[in-house]
């Protein structure tokens, strides 16, 4: 009785669709341009992601800091290593750039060499002052500019890790921009069109290679990359999938078709994030080109079927009719198996994430819609196809293969079984290998123009990425308690021993500084003042830092004199190394810092999004299972068969530990990118399951009951469908690799890796696996077979 209602629907639809081809049409039409509008609300982020949940600890610790020191990630550094630098022509030239920058209304604070403060002692007024560390009168003097360059790296400890490095003579100025301004537009627009136009200005007059970096700049230029790489992407996939299509129909009306259908999907993907405002991400980037992929495959199963039908009858109006009955029915399914796969990332409690899974499941559905109406109502208005339109169904590679797999699955299932075993268990070899890893540069393309200026920032500074510690003292003005500062300076000793750790600064690093000053400068006393020097020397630095234009240590204690901050850079490091780096600064907490007089909280964007990664690693496994759960029970509901739903699980299964494996084996480990590969693999591969799946329960009411011939005759109809899909999938998701962006390689050629074993385990295993679950009934057909 279902049955007869299902297929009731579908007859019904097909009648509706073919009745009404210019209304649907129009009403096609109008929902284009309605989604076209909606690009006008289509913006790049400007943030970074973030992987956690907004209730999760990390997530509130880190919103606690920024409540108090406001936005972290707003420094730019602009260095250099040149010994050409130190003379009158150059250090001009630097003074223009920077000068040039610090009137920007972007930029908050510069601190540079050229009007570096030095703290001196005031003996007439008892007092300390800021005085300029270059006399700008004596600039053209190459002599005094030689002197200076040796001041500045053996009497200025202070800055030492901050502005300079002394053993290799790098030195670097720290830009602070607007806090305000630096997750907007303002950004972008100061980095192009302020920033880099200087710089390339500087470096043309004196030769000098300025090494640029800071989250601000990397963020802007990595933004600006992906831009680029969108149109890239889409035009890959268009290009490569059309190609495909042509080289198997040999029709140039079922491309024309087919790209129509795909550029609309395109346009509509993009219409739904602006309808939705969602900002444009290294994940929502992907979902046209991803759309592109998918839908051809719609258009690949529904065109092929009119084809089979117009050779078998030639009659058109039937041939559409049976496209949307038939096909209509088992692509929804397939479709809807895809969109709940991208459904559960939605799940993971990520905000990223649950963009991603939300504004594709939408769209694989609406590309089906679109595919499902258009096909038929284009192809009802075009003559019926020439022979050498159907020329492709009778190709010799494809008879060779759909004879070799029948041979296969009919004779050597044992073998099949035999491989299948040798692959799963070398697969979880390799899934015992597999790490989770990720940082904010890790993600990003080692080619890009920042990439190297990072690495230098690495090597001479200990990184630009920020790890921030915040110590609350629970008491107004607790943080200039003399006890405070040596806790904090014994814990800035243990970050400065720490080498994937930078030079950390803070409040103790001003006092040190009070101190030489105190001493007329002499580096020697750079150092914590006595319990006797404490009081006077501590009163001279508060009159030294009045003025907050040129008061940079006040970002480091909060206006109550409640929270303080100490922050240090950390390198380009995995999720294992950083959290051994964290257990150790934590363990030095703990030991100085007792808990009924502090808190003392480690945050900062980088360390928010490494714990983001494992976060999402352990969760996407389960929203991955629960994605298999769910498909199985829609499964269980369409063929009403234990044996059947454990049959496909088993074949879509096998794809997803053999890229497990390999990822294992070769050392790609589960980061943000890599991790969406099994979701989008196991909700495509499992489609070509279902479409065996339906045509084999069809001809099994057909073929009243005879499972061989039902699943042979399945087999040869979707074994075109199958390798044509495939084929297309991997060729498809392999544009991706023509990204710069490492994690978008990454999720490119593993799914393309895992659908080429599916690819197999669906034309062979499933199969297989069926006649081996039927085998009672198998063997009463052979015996009824003998007996006539």
């Amino acid at each position: 009785m279902k049955n007869t209602i299902q297929v009731g629907f579908w007859e019904k639809l097909a009648r509706i669709i073919l009745k009404n081809r210019i209304t649907i049409l129009v009403l096609l039409a109008a929902l284009t341009i309605f989604f076209g509008f909606q690009w006008r609300n289509l913006s790049m982020t400007y943030t970074e992601a973030n992987l956690l949940p907004k209730n999760h600890i990390a997530n509130k610790e880190y919103q606690k800091f920024l409540d108090k020191f406001g936005e972290e990630g707003n420094l730019v550094v602009i260095g250099f290593q040149d010994k050409r630098f130190f003379t009158p022509k150059n250090y001009a030239a630097w003074n223009e750039l920077m000068t040039g920058l610090k009137k920007s209304k972007e930029v908050d604070l510069v601190v540079s060499l050229n009007d570096l403060k030095k703290l001196e002692k005031d003996t007439v007024n008892e007092k300390f002052v800021l005085s300029p560390f270059i006399d700008q009168s004596k600039a053209l003097d190459p002599a005094y500019l030689k002197n200076v360059q040796h001041e500045l790296f053996n009497n200025l400890p202070f800055y030492e890790g901050l502005l300079f490095n002394k053993e290799s003579g790098s030195v670097r100025s720290a830009i602070y921009m607007n806090k305000n301004l630096v997750n907007t537009a303002g950004r972008k627009t100061f980095i192009l069109e302020n920033l880099v136009p200087k710089i390339n200005k500087f470096e043309k007059t004196t030769g000098i290679d300025l090494k640029v970096s800071g989250m601000p700049y990397i963020r802007t230029i990595n933004a600006d990359d992906m831009k680029g790489e969108i149109g890239l992407f889409i035009g890959a996939s268009l290009l490569t999938v059309s190609l495909i299509f042509f080289f198997f129909f040999r029709s140039f009306r079922a491309t024309f078709i087919s790209i129509v259908i795909l550029i609309v999907g395109v346009t509509w993907s993009f219409g739904t994030l602006g309808l939705f405002g969602y900002k444009i991400t290294i994940l929502t980037a992907i979902i046209p080109p991803l759309i592109i992929v998918i839908g051809i495959t719609n258009c690949i199963f529904l065109i092929n079927k009119y084809q089979q039908e117009i050779k078998l009858h030639n009659n058109q109006a039937k041939a559409l009719q049976r496209v949307i009955s038939k096909i209509g029915h088992s692509t929804f399914m397939t479709n809807l198996t895809a969109a709940i796969g991208f459904a559960t990332l939605m799940i993971t409690g990520n905000e990223l994430l649950f963009e991603f899974g939300l504004v594709t499941s939408i769209n694989v559905l609406s590309v089906y819609t679109l595919t499902l109406f258009i096909v038929p109502i284009i192809y009802s208005f075009m003559p019926l196809p020439k022979a050498k339109h159907l020329y492709h169904l009778d190709k010799t590679y494809i008879s060779t293969l759909l004879n070799t797999v029948t041979t296969i699955v009919k004779g050597k299932k044992t073998i099949v079984y035999c491989i299948y075993a040798v692959l799963f268990l070398v697969s979880l070899n390799g899934v015992r290998q597999m790490k989770v890893s990720g940082s904010l540069i890790g993600e990003m393309p080692k080619t890009a123009s920042f990439f190297k200026d990072i690495l230098f920032y690495e090597k001479e500074f200990n990184g630009v990425m920020p790890l921030e510690i915040m110590v609350d003292t629970k008491k107004k003005k607790g943080v200039m308690k003399a006890s405070t500062i040596r806790k904090m300076d014994e814990l800035q000793n243990t970050i400065a021993e720490i080498p994937e750790l930078a030079k950390p600064v803070s409040v103790v690093n001003l006092v040190k500084y009070s101190k030489q000053a105190f001493y007329n400068g002499n580096p020697e006393y750079y150092q914590l003042p006595t319990s006797q020097e404490q009081t006077f020397i501590l009163s001279y630095a508060k009159n030294a830092t009045k003025n907050s234009k040129e008061n940079l240590m006040k970002a480091y204690v909060d206006s109550t004199g409640q929270y303080a901050r100490i922050t240090t850079f950390m390198k380009d490091i995995g999720t294992d190394e950083m959290a051994v780096v964290e257990q150790k600064l934590r363990k030095k907490i703990d030991e100085i810092f007792p808990k009924e007089r502090y808190e003392v909280t480690i945050t900062g964007k980088a360390l928010v999004f490494q714990k983001g990664t494992t976060y999402l690693a352990h969760n996407l496994i389960e929203s991955l299972l629960f994605a298999i759960a769910t498909i199985a029970i829609l499964m269980l509901y369409l063929f009403r068969s234990f044996k059947m739903v454990a049959a496909s699980l088993i074949t879509n299964i096998l794809p997803l530990c053999i890229t497990s494996g390999l990822m294992g084996y070769f050392g790609i480990p589960l980061k943000p990118s890599t991790i969406l590969v099994f979701s989008i693999a196991f909700g495509i591969s499992v489609d070509n399951a279902i479409q065996f799946m339906a045509k084999y329960k069809h001809d099994l009411i057909q073929n009243k009951g005879k499972v061989k011939k039902s699943v042979f005759s399945a087999l040869r109809e979707t074994g075109v469908s199958t390798f044509y899909t495939s084929v297309v999938l991997i060729l498809g998701f392999a544009t991706f690799t023509l990204s710069s962006f490492s994690g978008t390689i990454a999720l490119g050629g593993l799914i393309s890796c895992t659908l080429v074993f599916a690819m197999f385990a669906n034309l062979v295993v499933l199969p297989s696996l069926v006649l081996t679950f039927e085998k009672k009934k198998t063997k009463k057909e052979e015996l009824e077979n003998l007996e006539k």
